[in-house]
């Protein structure tokens, strides 16, 4: 039986950039074994699956897979999924936004299309989350080495090292500057003699709260023990952890705030990923994070039956 897919390159609206995402538009009929066959052979970040219920409207049930494992709750999925779904016209784009459900395996997650010309632009999604935020972290010398930077290089006025979970821990380091976070080189033999293995972090979040790009408003990178050295991966599963960051300094009013993130740069698959969130001080966070897509290619598996 012969399924369709598409690549899209998310969070970016030119080709070569961004995060390479596959979806199956119509992947009915595929089991859990097929799909994780088909991640592992297309060895893309994630691969993206929809499966169609009758007469529910624009809901569609998702499944994502790693080329290592199925992934409960991805936003990368749904900016793809969204686009690639309305440009392939299975949904319709009818009004200037239109709304569709995907079900993720954690539960649902409503995104917002914006047409343009009848054609998909930006598409976001909302998500609550709820962080637990810790204040212990490695000391500058320790950071230092275990990144490869300068102790001078590390931020501790605006901002501090700090570990926050949304489900996934992270190990939040500022630095001053852009360069710090492109240069930095990541050192298991110092991270394994540092204090940092005592948390739960297994992946650092480094960023700096400058970026040489006007559309950006910070620089995000993530390193860590389970990283190759030059990968620059994708930033999106961070990105509410990162928020609640941000929400836990006194300095961070209360409110609706609008930036854009960005991981990588001119020569590493640039992406840029937009947010609002409203900071209330309450225990659930509302965001809204969205971006644009652009196609790059499509194809087709022909499994037997």
């Amino acid at each position: 039986m012969k399924y369709h897919y598409y690549i899209a390159d998310v969070f970016t609206n030119r080709v070569f950039n961004g995060a390479q995402i596959a979806v199956f538009p119509k992947a009915d009929g595929l089991n859990a074994e097929k799909m994780a066959l088909i991640a592992k052979e297309l060895n893309l970040s994630e691969t993206v699956f929809i499966f169609h219920k009758l007469n529910d409207g624009n809901v569609r049930r998702m499944r994502i897979f790693s080329p290592l494992a199925e992934i409960h709750l991805g936003g990368h999925p749904v900016i793809a999924a969204a686009f690639v779904l309305a440009s392939c016209g299975d949904i319709e784009l009818n009004e200037p936004i239109t709304r569709v459900v995907f079900e993720q395996n954690a539960g649902p997650v409503e995104a917002n299309i914006t047409s343009v010309g009848g054609k998909p632009g930006f598409v976001q999604f909302t998500r609550k989350v709820s962080a637990i935020v810790d204040r212990f972290a490695p000391g500058d010398e320790e950071l230092a080495a275990f990144l490869g930077l300068e102790q001078s290089e590390l931020d501790h006025k605006k901002y501090s090292p700090r570990l926050v979970s949304c489900g996934y821990p992270y190990l939040i380091v500022p630095v001053w500057k852009y360069e710090s976070v492109r240069k930095a080189l990541f050192n298991y033999p110092a991270w394994s003699q540092s204090a940092a293995p005592q948390t739960a972090a297994q992946e650092i979040l480094l960023f700096a709260p400058k970026t040489p790009f006007p559309d950006a408003d910070f620089n995000l990178r993530l390193l860590g023990p389970r990283l190759a050295l030059t990968d620059d991966p994708p930033v999106g599963n961070a990105v509410p952890a990162f928020c609640s960051y941000l929400c836990s300094f006194e300095q961070t009013r209360k409110g609706t705030h609008s930036f854009a993130v960005e991981r990588g740069d001119e020569r590493s698959r640039r992406s840029v990923i937009r947010i609002e969130m409203d900071n209330k001080g309450e225990e659930l966070l509302p965001l809204r994070v969205g971006g644009e897509a652009v196609m790059f290619a499509e194809g087709v598996i022909d499994l037997p039956k």
